[in-house]
């Protein structure tokens, strides 16, 4: 007699636990086994936000929160007014988690360990009686007389099936075979590599700045949901490049036209953004041409009319070909339109992308028109739940991703619990 489970999981991280812990607390008597390919539960979660776990993002209006995913924000959009990010704080709360917001909106367990999270799902897991077996790689699934028959180190059948394996081309390839769309995985969220003299002796420099990306013919790259004007952040110069919340953004919604260029474009950035307020060249220059009048025997490097960094400032001298010691009086009006084109345009040829700290994430996975957005089932199966990032859904950094998870593991609860 074939042992049969009432859901199988394969995948055992933030979505997956989340997912068998909610099924569990609306149906107890439901029969959860999940499938884990590691010997360890939730290995993400442990090293995310450099191990502190940021678990989503005070942002409350809907709206706004689905700006910052390039993939999914339409299909997020009433499944974040299901399932919040404040329903997600107020579940760990009363789960024994304390939460803690930090200034720029970010949520963590106050106890800024992962490790919290952790010890709350596994003790979650054991106190429901849900069974993880781990080091399971998984060969084939399908679908045969309303059960689902999962080949791993073992057979396993189940009623219900749940996908939340991230991006694992081999899972990719599964649900192809059973007539899913895969959007090829392109990497999201890099940092921009270049070999551009000016960072040398930059790195740790951080700046608001407005940032755009363009093309070999210096014509901006047509991003969609970011205004051809450009973005607008904090920039952090790297040992090789340029970092920060800006170019992560940028790498995040530009992700795809970035793989067909194979990281090959000019970043523009700029410098003079502060606040609500971003000078021209032309205001730019109007303001230099003034300090030229006000301030003629000062030299160059110690007299800076901008918010930059005194290093920062000598760097972008030096790029306009203006030397530090040189007296303001003795800028003529080539230097002049130099200085103020480097200040509000200056261009880094880009030749690489480059890993942001631990975190990996792809766009890319299983077509979004596949899934009912209900409950995160598969149009083409009806107890096939794919939740998570084996969906083409990605997020910036801020706790966006996760809140992708806590959301879509909610709903798949209520989905199976349902029927």
């Amino acid at each position: 007699m074939k042992d049969i489970a009432d859901v199988i999981i394969i995948g055992a991280g933030a979505c997956g636990l989340f997912t068998a812990i909610n099924i569990a607390e609306k149906a107890p008597h439901i029969r959860i086994r999940i499938l884990e390919k590691s010997k360890e539960a939730l290995s993400k979660v442990r090293i995310s936000g450099g191990g502190r776990c940021n678990l989503t993002n005070a942002e409350t209006n809907p709206r706004e929160f689905v700006k910052n995913y390039p993939r999914g924000n339409r299909e997020l959009l009433g499944v974040f007014s299901r399932f919040s990010s404040q329903d997600t704080v107020r579940w760990f709360s009363s789960h024994g988690v304390a939460i803690k917001q930090e200034a720029d909106g970010r949520i963590f367990p106050q106890s800024n360990s992962s490790q919290t999270i952790i010890d709350c799902f596994l003790s979650l897991a054991k106190k429901y009686g849900i069974e993880i077996l781990y080091q399971q790689n998984i060969h084939a699934f399908s679908y045969e007389q309303e059960v689902w028959k999962v080949v791993g180190n073992d057979t396993f059948y189940g009623r219900h099936l749940v996908i939340t394996t991230g991006s694992n081309p081999k899972i990719w390839k599964l649900l192809a075979e059973l007539g899913h769309t895969i959007v090829p995985p392109v990497p999201s969220l890099f940092t921009f590599a270049t070999k551009d003299f000016f960072i040398e002796g930059l790195a740790g420099v951080s700046k608001q700045v407005s940032a755009k990306l363009l093309d070999s013919h210096l014509a901006p790259l047509k991003i969609p949901l970011i205004d051809k004007q450009g973005l607008v952040g904090a920039l952090l110069i790297t040992h090789w490049g340029f970092s920060g919340p800006t170019v992560l953004k940028l790498s995040a919604f530009a992700a795809r036209i970035l793989s067909e260029l194979e990281y090959h474009f000019t970043l523009q950035i700029n410098w003079l953004a502060e606040g609500e307020e971003i000078l021209n060249a032309e205001e730019t220059l109007s303001i230099l041409q003034e300090e030229k009048q006000k301030h003629p025997r000062k030299e160059m490097q110690n007299h800076c009319p901008f918010s930059l960094t005194k290093k920062l400032w000598n760097k972008l001298l030096e790029r306009s070909g203006v030397l530090p010691h040189q007296l303001w009086a003795e800028l003529n009006k080539g230097q002049l339109h130099t200085l103020a084109k480097e200040l509000t345009a200056s261009t880094f040829s880009i030749e690489d992308k480059a890993p942001f700290k631990e975190e990996f994430v792809t766009a890319g996975g299983v077509s979004l028109k596949e899934i009912d957005f209900k409950n995160f089932r598969s149009k083409l199966f009806p107890t096939l739940y794919i939740g998570g990032e084996a969906l083409d859904i990605d997020a910036v950094t801020g706790g966006y991703n996760f809140q992708n998870a806590w959301s879509g593991g909610y709903l798949i609860a209520e989905g199976v619990t349902s029927e």
